[in-house]
């Protein structure tokens, strides 16, 4: 990682104590009960987390899945991330189309499960974005509809892993996990 990825690490790490974490009891989207929260669309949705998000996850898809031909994830924590990269791939003259994978498909026109599939050839490498992964549930769905739309997942990207068995759950379903944070990050 260059230095300056390295700032913009630190930086959004910053922001993501901020705006994201709190330390309260709440219920997760896996059902679970916790005693912290990240909610990430907090730092994503503005414009500085929004750049560097798009920077940091653009350099960990070119460094561990390059193959990569598109972005994309489960909405709705997906859907910011997708589109950070895919701005900032244009900026950066490798462009990845973002792509939305539906929690269930369109219920009118073509009944499509995924957004921007057409911006992407058919059989071609993704990466799997997240915001937060606690059981893996997301993004195991977002994975399975991803090839089931005739995609081949390269790598799955979150920007905080809790450490509660999500990895475990994503990397024996054969898929590789990167993040830029754990919750040591938060709580060390």
């Amino acid at each position: 990682m260059t230095e300056a990825l390295a700032r913009d690490r630190a930086r959004l790490l910053e922001l993501l104590t901020q705006l994201s974490f709190e330390r309260r009891k709440v219920k997760l989207a896996s059902g679970l009960e916790s005693d912290f929260y990240i909610d990430c669309k907090r730092t994503v949705l503005g414009a500085e987390g929004h750049w560097l998000i798009g920077r940091l996850f653009l350099d960990a898809i070119r460094t561990h899945a390059p193959e990569a031909k598109g972005v994309g994830g489960l909405t709705l924590g997906a859907d910011p991330l997708a589109s950070a990269v895919s701005t900032v791939s244009w900026l950066a003259a490798w462009p990845l189309p973002a792509f939305i994978v539906r929690k269930e498909p369109k219920g009118h026109g073509t009944g499509q499960w995924i957004e921007g599939l057409s911006l992407i050839p058919q059989g071609s490498p993704v990466a799997i974005v997240e915001d937060v992964v606690t059981t893996g549930g997301s993004s195991l769905k977002a994975c399975e509809r991803a090839e089931l739309e005739g995609l081949k997942v390269a790598g799955v990207f979150g920007v905080v892993d809790r450490l509660e068995g999500g990895r475990d759950a994503i990397e024996a379903k054969g898929y590789r996990l990167w993040t830029l944070f754990t919750r040591k990050d938060f709580l060390p």
